[in-house]
């Protein structure tokens, strides 16, 4: 199986599907005349053209509720949001507009659209442009969030998300873009929206987390095998709504659960987790619940501060050893 990068599967999702379906384009800033802030959607002019790769001016009110209106009208855009962060601008237009009118409307419309949002830590890129803010949609009935931590499930991913009939948040941290992967040249490279999937198997205690944080998550998996734990690690992919069955039943085998994200451990998409769990196998657990995640300080530029900001293997690895003592 040939491997490829994180930047370079999603690229082939969207040359696939748009090669498949003529009413799917993009819109966003710079990626028909720059190909994308990050090249992810470099050559793609040159393939569909400036009607369906289309560059908008810097508003991300405007490319939301644009790519709405055309949900609306029976095509299935695709929204770039250049970084994430600049999301907060389009409140109104994603909680009230996109995450609504199906529900509104009594289920006879439909709003097939993405949101493309690289997210996460970038060297100095500071308070404004590298934030990760996932478990802010998260609250929203109407829309669902995906965060993929490897090339095969950026690529089968978005694919799934653009042939969804629900309108999709798609987090990708802007860490992995240059991660190289295994990735399989079917072009019916599907994921399922809502399943999360056990990554490594064991039994002495179960790891949540997603997106970069896999990365550490397996690292520390792999440190405390040598120590003689077996650990478990369940990559949720989709955040919301987020699969509580492969969760619960892998705390009910281990007893024992961490949670890891790269975002703020405060008020983060772990808290969530932990509640549900909580919830619905206290009675299963030896050890209290451990969450891992950044500071609550926004992301400063010092690349020594930013490096001090960011969640650690270490960590993780730590709050599992605490787990036996």
């Amino acid at each position: 199986m040939r491997e490829i990068t994180f930047s370079q599967a999603t690229l082939e999702a969207m040359k696939e599907e748009m090669q498949r379906d003529d009413t799917i384009f993009v819109m966003g800033e710079d990626i028909a005349r720059q190909g994308g802030i990050f090249g992810q959607f470099k050559g793609l002019p040159d393939d569909f053209g400036t009607d369906r790769i289309i560059d908008t001016p810097i508003s991300e009110t405007a490319i939301i509720g644009s790519a709405i209106g055309a949900a609306l009208a029976g095509m299935r855009p695709v929204a770039d949001m250049h970084f994430a962060d600049f999301m907060g601008i389009t409140m109104d237009e994603v909680f009230n507009q996109m995450a609504k009118i199906r529900y509104m409307f009594g289920g006879q419309t439909k709003i097939p659209m993405v949101i493309r949002a690289p997210d996460g830590l970038i060297r100095s890129g500071a308070a404004q442009h590298s934030q990760s803010i996932e478990a802010w949609f998260n609250n929203i009935p109407g829309i669902k969030v995906v965060a993929p931590s490897n090339p095969s499930d950026a690529k089968g991913l978005l694919k799934a998300a653009i042939r969804s009939d629900d309108p999709i948040i798609y987090f990708e941290n802007k860490d992995l873009y240059r991660q190289s992967g295994p990735v399989s040249e079917e072009e019916e490279l599907l994921v399922e929206i809502g399943k999360a999937k056990v990554a490594r198997a064991g039994t002495d205690v179960t790891i949540v987390s997603y997106s970069v944080m896999m990365n550490n998550a397996l690292e520390a998996a792999e440190i405390l095998e040598k120590e003689g734990y077996s650990v478990e690690v369940i990559d949720l992919i989709t955040l919301s709504p987020f699969d509580e069955k492969t969760v619960i039943e892998s705390v009910k085998k281990t007893h024992r659960l961490l949670i890891a994200h790269e975002a703020v451990k405060k008020g983060g998409l772990g808290g969530e987790v932990a509640a549900v769990v909580a919830e619905e196998a206290i009675d299963y657990l030896d050890a209290p619940i451990i969450r891992v995640g950044a500071k609550f300080t926004p992301v400063p530029f010092s690349p020594t501060l930013e490096e001090a900001y960011r969640p650690k293997t270490h960590e993780i690895v730590d709050g599992i050893r605490s787990m036996f003592i």
